[in-house]
């Protein structure tokens, strides 16, 4: 099973203040949105999208003000997933299932370019992104990315397996065994990590759990003041946020060489992955 390592979104939101010749200045950091492409027998499956062709194109559309001052994305089409699928030499008709971690608007951006495709999603996110409740809700969900009214395949919780200490854990219809999906709420209700297994291990698509990859350090965690900031602000409950991040801490620390967990954010992590 081949598992292609892609950017579909660079942000670039004020970073730290660094102190030159001239004074204080404030630096960029970067972020980037994390997402596979993997190779099956049953056709490409898109595990999150990132940002897609109708975001970078009208922002305005789709995109809430604060939250393209916050993270200043590039709006790249050559960083969309569709793009991105047609210079590996495939078609986007090539893409038959989605499987997203969760619906904000930063990992659900490109499902509109991908019409055909069976999304996976877990039933309590999807449920929350259809209510919008709340003033958070619709900043966070855009009902303009799935207003073609895809093909959605939802999955209740609880219900599943264990698997390296976390329950619940099911298999996706119609894809092989070797896709999970992880429940890992708290960042939104129905937030999910993705595991896939390559043949030469597991890779754990962890989304937004965690920012940073020294989050999930199993001896010295720690995490910037910014992005610990960020993830309390945006957060549906942070007990069960902060559980699921000492879980993944210890499955790093206990299954080193079986499993690569990685976040959705993370360039350092993205880098490491994209290494020949």
């Amino acid at each position: 099973m081949r598992v292609h390592h892609l950017n579909c979104g660079t942000m670039r939101p004020p970073g730290g203040r660094l102190i030159s010749g001239t004074g204080s200045v404030f630096a960029a950091a970067e972020m980037v949105c994390h997402c596979l492409l993997v190779e099956t027998e049953q056709g490409l499956v898109l595990i999150d999208t990132g940002l897609g062709l109708d975001d970078v194109r009208h922002p305005a559309g789709s995109l809430p003000r604060p939250f393209t001052q916050l993270t200043r994305p590039v709006l790249a089409e050559s960083e969309t997933a569709v793009r991105q699928v047609v210079q590996l030499g495939y078609s986007p008709e090539d893409v038959r299932h989605i499987v997203l971690t969760h619906l904000d608007l930063d990992h659900a951006g490109g499902l509109r370019d991908f019409p055909h495709a069976k999304v996976h999603v877990h039933e309590t996110e999807l449920r929350a992104a259809r209510a919008q409740a709340s003033a958070a809700d619709r900043s966070r969900y855009r009902t303009a990315q799935w207003a073609h009214n895809p093909d959605w395949e939802v999955y209740p919780e609880p219900d599943g397996e264990h698997w390296f200490g976390f329950a619940a854990v099911r298999d996706l219809r119609g894809l092989p065994p070797e896709i999970l999906l992880v429940p890992l709420a708290g960042h939104t209700v129905g937030h999910a990590g993705i595991a896939v297994d390559t043949g030469q291990g597991w890779l754990l698509h962890a989304g937004d759990s965690y920012f940073f990859h020294e989050e999930v350090n199993p001896v010295s965690p720690r995490c910037t003041p910014g992005l610990r900031a960020f993830q309390n602000m945006v957060q549906f409950s942070r007990r069960t946020r902060l559980d699921n991040q000492a879980r993944l801490r210890a499955l790093v620390g206990e299954q080193a060489g079986k499993v690569a967990v990685f976040s959705a954010h993370d360039p350092v992590e993205l880098a490491r992955h994209r290494r020949p």
